[in-house]
């Protein structure tokens, strides 16, 4: 049992808490985010409703990329993958009805990640809720936006100095919060192995904790607030090991190499959501049992909150009905399959164990090649970790194609012309991006320009001077300054990053 430990135990492979799910079951978040403020405020209301106990937005490309909804670049964009989030008064429709001291709220943005906090923080207070008991996550994870995914604005260097300052700001007045969710899920979306999306995951977090030491910050309190994101994907027996290797490398990572003491900053919290990349458009109803696999999987890992996909997302964003079995989905394992009434009920399985042993090892050996190539700043600017995401993408891909790895209703089982299954698809409306135009160009005309451009520059004064950046975003989006304007106060400074 010295290598294994018990649950709640360094080195935490078989869970961070003595009692699991006995104690509590894992956090049910729906992600979800579309078309203007409004239209996603009535989606949450209804995840609320049907047993959601945590919120996860989803943001639209603009968003995340820190342009307004009437910037050019935006057209054709507004409110289609996510909610399109322009000023304070989007901010606050979007959370109208919902206390921020009631629920937890997850949101996935990274470049504007200190924007869209600021924003929260700012509603917040117009709710009277004292920032101390605002409870949630931010994605803030910028470093896996080079390699996987492409939604960054500033060079790496400077990225990682917001990401210090959102750090710093919260370990101050927002000590619930969890600063940044650092992303192994859209790593393994761009074609990874289970082996990488832990090692590409951690060599990025090595990066976020030592520029957090380096600013000054105490790793035995930062990292009680530091959480992961990791994908579920197909293979069951090799993701539930997977998440038991992550809680045991993180563990021995943060005592041995940054000389973490308390027991909280070394365990490994972790947000699990099931696989995009493995939903078909093809015969959808098959995803569903996909997710519920994945789901398990997660659950039988020893996950702290959960997102379900919908059945129907390969063909568009999810419908009420395809969100509401979803989240029934993770319902039903908490309730009816007797999985959370035992604390790891897989430890001590061989084939478990020795995969979870193969992993952690896998991992180890991988961060230990990118930090001889200097760290993962290094290894993303020289394309390390693209080039083997890509090989890693290509290889898999190369087996579906032929048909060495199958697929349900694709290579194997198929049926009809692709898309052909009968399936209603949720619709954005057409008019969502007209109105949430009109609605940022009145809010531009209504403000006091004199104030809002004083905190603009406020923005940039920060930028420059290295003062922390968030109470000069707060009082900027308090006047009114759009995400857009806060955005390009830090590109002025900053500039911008182009993939080579």
């Amino acid at each position: 049992m010295g290598e294994l430990g018990f649950p709640g135990e360094f080195p935490f492979t078989r869970g961070i808490q003595p009692t699991m799910y006995r104690g509590r079951l894992w956090t049910m978040r729906q992600y979800a985010g579309f078309g203007t403020a409004a239209e996603s405020n009535a989606r949450y209301r209804y995840l609320l409703a049907h047993g959601v106990n945590g919120l996860s937005v989803a943001f639209d490309l603009p968003t995340q990329i820190g342009y307004d909804s009437d910037h050019p670049l935006a057209e054709g964009e507004v409110g289609r993958v996510g909610v399109a989030i322009d000023s304070i008064d989007d901010m606050t429709t979007l959370f109208d009805g919902i206390p921020l001291d009631g629920v937890s709220t997850s949101m996935t943005i990274n470049s504007t990640a200190i924007i869209l906090l600021s924003l929260y923080i700012a509603v917040a207070r117009r709710q009277g809720v004292p920032l101390a008991r605002l409870a949630g996550t931010v994605q803030n994870d910028i470093l896996k936006e080079y390699v996987a995914r492409g939604t960054y604005i500033y060079p790496p260097r400077a990225s990682l100095r917001i990401v210090t300052d959102i750090f710093a700001y919260c370990a101050r007045e927002l000590p619930n919060w969890n600063t940044i969710s650092i992303s192994g899920y859209h790593i393994r979306e761009a074609g990874s192995t289970a082996v990488q999306e832990v090692a590409f995951t951690f060599a990025h977090a090595i990066a976020y904790v030592q520029a957090a030491i380096d600013a000054g910050l105490d790793v035995n309190r930062f990292g009680q607030r530091l959480s992961f994101f990791f994908n579920a994907h197909n293979d069951f027996l090799e993701e539930i090991a997977k998440f038991r290797a992550a809680r045991r490398l993180w563990a021995r990572l943060m005592r041995d190499r940054f000389g973490a003491t308390n027991p909280r900053a070394q365990q490994l919290r972790f947000h699990t959501q099931t696989a995009g990349s493995t939903l078909t458009a093809q015969q959808p109803g098959n995803n569903i049992v996909r997710v519920a696999l994945q789901a398990m999987a997660a659950v039988l890992g020893g996950t702290q909150s959960l997102h379900c996909n919908a059945h129907d997302e390969a063909l568009a964003l999810p419908t009420e009905e395809s969100a509401r079995i979803a989240l029934r989905t993770q319902q039903i394992i908490a309730a009816e399959t007797g999985v959370a009434n035992t604390v790891d009920p897989v430890g001590g399985s061989y084939v478990i164990e020795k995969l979870t042993d193969d992993i952690a090892r896998g991992a180890e050996d991988l961060i230990a090649q990118i930090d001889r190539a200097g760290g993962a700043l290094a290894a993303i600017e020289s394309g390390f970790i693209q080039r083997e995401i890509q090989e890693s993408a290509y290889r898999a891909q190369t087996a579906i194609d032929s048909g060495e790895t199958a697929v349900v209703g694709v290579n194997k089982y198929a049926e009809g012309e692709p898309g052909s299954s009968p399936t209603a698809v949720f619709r954005i409306d057409p008019e969502a991006e007209r109105r949430q135009i009109e609605r940022v160009q009145a809010l531009r005309a209504k403000r006091n320009a004199q104030i809002c451009a004083s905190a603009l520059a406020g923005v940039t004064r920060a930028a420059r001077d290295g003062t922390n950046l968030v109470p000069a975003i707060v009082t900027a989006v308090e006047a009114s300054a759009t995400l857009g304007e806060i955005s390009d106060a830090m590109r002025d400074v900053f500039g911008v990053f182009e993939e080579r």
